[in-house]
């Protein structure tokens, strides 16, 4: 975990409410770091339900493999995280290790070990001890808090800088019900799901299928539009629970995505996974610069992503904007490569407002200087206008430093 905290880290944090029916605890396990929290243990009460959306790397870890097998009961009373190991190509051994830390998890909440869910995230190929858990989760199932959300998102980092955090209300029917999530992630980072741990807890009374609709609806925009360095993890899981505890104070209970009471709370609930998903943008391993890419003009939606996925994910173009170089012809080399319908002459590209390339030429009204200056700013958006139909989208990425170079470099040392 780096020590300098990212210079794009939020300069509010939010104060995390209660959310009823959630208790949260943290230890130091030993699982790799000395000195420092590596397990996050979340007790939900009777009742609740949860969704997910995980990698889809063709070698996932024990973890995601273990989540997506009880994913279809709907219903879930612990969480367990550890940071410093991600119990991802172990073979046997994962899987022996992911049984054994739900039956631990189980005995310690008073719960069916298929209520337990499991999420991993650190080193891949290394064997993790799970008996490192033993008595370890029975002391935080008794310590279990509502109030820890922040001791937990800074428990789940690996190379963050910060933790990461979002919340927000919203009215169903005529009570008012909570959405807290917490986020972690940094590096191998370009979802095809999710991010790399992400963790949303609310009191609003939805079925299990309504809050996997939202979820699956919610990512695409969001998780699913942020990448660091292109590289799709093993790990990643998002996870949802509702503790249906607003139902004492007036909250209808849902049972479809579709129902129009639901309108508020998803707009609330994207909202959260917007805001975080930013967040993991924002400390990018290395990252001095947050990048916004814009692709309008294209063929379809699904043709703009791909291209604003391209231009995000160049190291040509990422350090470009690390040298505060707005070298135009990077992102042209990018649209080109995406394999989607583009046409050289009717191409515009600009920078933070500035268009520096027209008509798949030079901006006539270009001035080196006044881009140079614009891009001096912690924010660039790059916008790709192809000029072609309607499509439109957007993803956020950072630039690419020699801290990146770094950080990886001394991963396991």
């Amino acid at each position: 975990m780096s020590t300098a905290v990212s210079p794009l880290a939020p300069s509010d944090v939010p104060a995390m409410p209660v959310i009823a029916g959630v208790r949260l605890a943290t230890a130091a396990a030993g699982i790799r770091y000395k000195g420092r929290t590596d397990v996050l243990l979340a007790v939900m009460d009777e009742g609740a339900t949860v969704a997910g959306v995980f990698t889809r790397s063709k070698c996932p870890s024990a973890p995601v493999e273990w989540c997506r097998a009880r994913l279809k009961g709907g219903k879930a009373r612990a969480l367990v995280v550890n940071s410093g190991n991600a119990n991802a190509f172990t073979g046997k051994t994962g899987k022996q290790s992911t049984a054994l830390t739900a039956q631990i998890a189980a005995k310690a909440v008073g719960c069916a070990a298929s209520d337990v869910f499991l999420a991993s995230t650190g080193v891949i190929g290394e064997p993790l001890d799970a008996s490192k858990f033993d008595g370890v989760l029975a002391a935080l199932a008794e310590t279990a808090t509502p109030d820890h959300w922040m001791d937990a998102a800074k428990a789940i980092m690996t190379t963050d800088t910060f933790p990461k955090v979002a919340t927000a209300t919203a009215k169903l029917g005529k009570a008012t019900v909570t959405i807290s999530g917490m986020a972690k992630g940094a590096g191998m980072i370009m979802p095809d799901m999710a991010t790399m741990l992400s963790f949303i807890f609310t009191d609003a009374p939805l079925s299990a299928a309504a809050l996997q609709s939202l979820l699956k609806t919610g990512v695409e925009d969001t998780f699913n539009a942020v990448t660091i360095d292109g590289d799709t993890s093993t790990s990643d899981t998002l996870l949802a629970f509702a503790t249906g505890a607003a139902a004492a104070h007036g909250a209808p209970r849902i049972s479809r995505a579709s129902d129009p009471r639901l309108k508020a709370f998803a707009k609330a609930f994207q909202g959260v996974l917007a805001d975080l998903s930013e967040q993991v943008a924002r400390d990018g391993e290395g990252a001095r610069k947050l990048v916004e890419v814009i692709v309008e003009g294209a063929t379809t939606k699904t043709s703009a992503r791909k291209i604003a996925m391209s231009i995000a994910n160049s190291p040509l173009v990422k350090t470009a904007i690390a040298g505060e170089d707005a070298n135009w012809g990077r992102v042209v080399m990018a649209v080109g490569k995406a394999g989607e319908p583009a046409n050289r002459d009717k191409l515009s590209i600009s920078f933070n407002g500035i268009r520096v390339a027209k008509s798949g030429a030079r901006d006539p009204s270009y001035n080196e200087n006044e881009v140079s200056e614009a891009m001096k700013a912690p924010k660039i958006q790059i916008k790709v206008a192809l000029g072609l139909g309607k499509g439109r989208d957007r993803v956020l990425t950072c630039d690419l430093t020699k801290e990146y170079v770094a950080i990886n470099g001394d991963y396991r040392s």
